[in-house]
């Protein structure tokens, strides 16, 4: 299979435009960019409805929260509509996750003024990162070569995952001041295909190998959110052990969630509360 990595590895513009989306009582949306399903995909829609104490909203990640290969709202969208219900307020969100991105292109991005504002005035912050990682390894982890231990082909990278992410989250919490923030980062069902499609490709054992690296690297994820004081969210649980087919959660590619897993990513993080750093 060519280029077969998680997360749509594809080389992009380092300054995608942003999916800025208003909620207030109902739901607003927008302001531009891709990939935005054909309802959002209007140059702009404004309101002045909402109440007062809201919050604005920032994702930052891959193709997962940027909603690539979906033709729906991506879930930042519908955590913020469920967030604006829930709280009354209004809530805008500004989705600046890029496709393809990996933890050392976060940190890049997050070396960029207009990212650093973005930051600046958001209180919550969703993160979702790490797959594009483990991209360079996909035929040895799925052929079975690619296990803990002596010759663990994703040592590496699963110890630059941890250091990564401490960066990441070290710099929202320098950019933020101080000011009370809420940020809830995701792990993943699975770093790989999954469903139908990963199960065609790799096979049971193979598909479970993969599986097993997203357990690893979830690991790494909570562990270093959970150290910065920030919020875990588990992904894994919703999407594999849900009593349901996990193919009806994730879109043709079998990578990427289809609109039903959108739903559940944007579940599970209103369900995660609103926890403080600071």
């Amino acid at each position: 299979m060519a280029e077969p990595v998680g997360r749509a590895r594809r080389t992009l513009s380092r300054a995608p435009l942003a999916l800025v989306v208003v909620v207030g009582l109902p739901l607003l949306v927008l302001l531009g960019a891709g990939p935005t399903p054909p309802a959002l995909d209007a140059a702009r829609l404004s309101t002045t409805a909402g109440a007062p104490g809201g919050h604005e909203v920032l994702a930052l990640g891959d193709s997962v929260p940027s909603g690539y290969a979906c033709d729906c709202a991506p879930f930042p969208v519908t955590y913020g509509a469920r967030l604006g219900a829930r709280t009354g307020g209004q809530v805008t969100v500004d989705n600046e996750a890029v496709d393809g991105s990996d933890t050392a292109d976060l940190i890049d991005e997050l070396g960029t003024l207009a990212l650093q504002e973005a930051v600046r005035r958001s209180d919550i912050v969703l993160l979702t990162i790490g797959a594009n990682d483990f991209g360079d390894h996909l035929d040895d982890v799925v052929g079975g070569g690619c296990t803990a231990g002596e010759g663990d082909c994703v040592a590496d990278e699963l110890a630059t995952l941890g250091q990564n992410l401490d960066t990441v989250l070290d710099t929202i919490r320098s950019l933020r001041a101080g000011r009370p923030t809420t940020v809830l980062v995701t792990g993943y069902w699975n770093v790989f295909e999954d469903g139908e499609v990963g199960l065609d490709a790799y096979g049971a054992d193979g598909l479970d190998n993969a599986r097993t690296l997203t357990c690893r690297a979830n690991a790494v994820i909570s562990a270093a959110v959970t150290a910065a004081g920030a919020q875990y969210v588990d992904l894994f649980g919703p999407f594999q052990d849900a009593g349901r087919d996990i193919t009806s959660l994730i879109a043709d590619d079998g990578d990427h969630p289809d609109a039903a897993g959108h739903d559940v990513i944007a579940g599970a993080l209103l369900a995660a509360g609103t926890p403080r750093l600071g």
